[in-house]
């Protein structure tokens, strides 16, 4: 019989283009990879793969792997999915995802209480800005911030939650120099490499040509802490941070609203219906901090 294992790895390779990204995809070292491919290829009789300086190409034995493959695959989810449906325990693992700055500045205090509230239940956070795929089973909920309700999968159940306003801040001290007359050039800081975002001419400070970026949104609070210039953050991380203050004459933009997903049987599980009623009503608490509503400004 032709092991499941052997044709995960099989699917990843075909999917990455290449050994090595399969294998920090699955987790796993490249030879590994090469290993289970070759296992596979062995007991088929056919080559899977044709080795190009671009990457792997599938051969046409591959090409029809492939599609039955990705039958097996959804196969093996649904059969996942179902079993877990029945899994009523307060116990196990589970697995949350959302983005790293909604843990880091939000989250953490209410996935903290939840897993006082339930010492049984292991629970995974997966802060990253990739999305995680719900139907692969990579994580049993997302906390995603939506713009568009258009772009949820149809396959996915959906708790829909507060709104998510972001803002124009800069630091105490760079608005007090300024309001005093420093010459010093206030910068517009990014993540983006596009060019001049429309905030950075909004209000009453003027920015410099020349901006400062950085590579994540934890570098970028910090950048805007140290002085250096201006910056859009969502409001529940500049109106908490007692350093910041929003730059006069902005006005706030919408971000999107915040949304629980949850795929097929898995929502039925009690320690996911636990997790996602526990969070929806701390999130409907955030709602005034999430909307720049919580605090008095200056």
């Amino acid at each position: 019989m032709i092991d499941w294992d052997d044709v995960r790895y099989f699917l990843a390779a075909a999917r990455e283009g290449s050994v090595r990204a399969a294998a920090n995809r699955l987790g796993v070292n490249h030879a590994t990879v090469l290993r289970r491919i070759a296992q596979l290829e062995e007991r088929l009789g056919a080559q899977m793969f044709e080795k190009l300086p671009t990457g792997y190409r599938l051969t046409a034995a591959g090409e029809e792997v492939l599609g039955l493959a990705i039958q097996m695959e959804a196969t093996s989810h649904q059969l996942e999915t179902r079993v877990l449906g029945r899994d009523q325990s307060v116990r196990g693992l589970l697995r949350v995802t959302t983005a790293p700055t909604l843990a880091a500045h939000l989250l953490m205090p209410d996935f903290a209480d939840f897993a006082r509230l339930h010492p049984d239940i292991e629970m995974d956070i997966l802060s990253s800005g990739e999305l995680a795929n719900l139907t692969n089973r990579e994580a049993d909920v997302a906390i995603r911030v939506v713009y568009d309700r258009k772009t949820l999968p149809l396959n996915l159940h959906g708790l829909k939650g507060p709104e998510l306003f972001g803002g124009v801040y800069m630091s105490r001290d760079l608005l007090a120099a300024w309001r005093a007359g420093a010459a010093d050039p206030i910068r517009w800081i990014v993540i983006s490499m596009h060019g001049v975002p429309d905030w950075a001419s909004e209000g009453e400070v003027r920015t410099t040509g020349v901006p400062f970026r950085t590579t994540d949104a934890e570098a970028q609070v910090v950048a805007v802490r140290q002085g250096l210039g201006i910056t859009t953050l969502p409001c529940f991380v500049g109106d908490a941070d007692p350093l910041l203050v929003r730059v006069p004459g902005t006005d706030l933009h919408l971000y999107g609203t915040l949304w629980l997903l949850t795929q097929g049987e898995t929502r039925k599980t009690k320690r996911v219906r636990l997790f996602t009623e526990f969070v929806s009503g701390r999130l409907a608490g955030h709602a005034p901090l999430l909307a720049g509503l919580s605090i008095s400004r200056d």
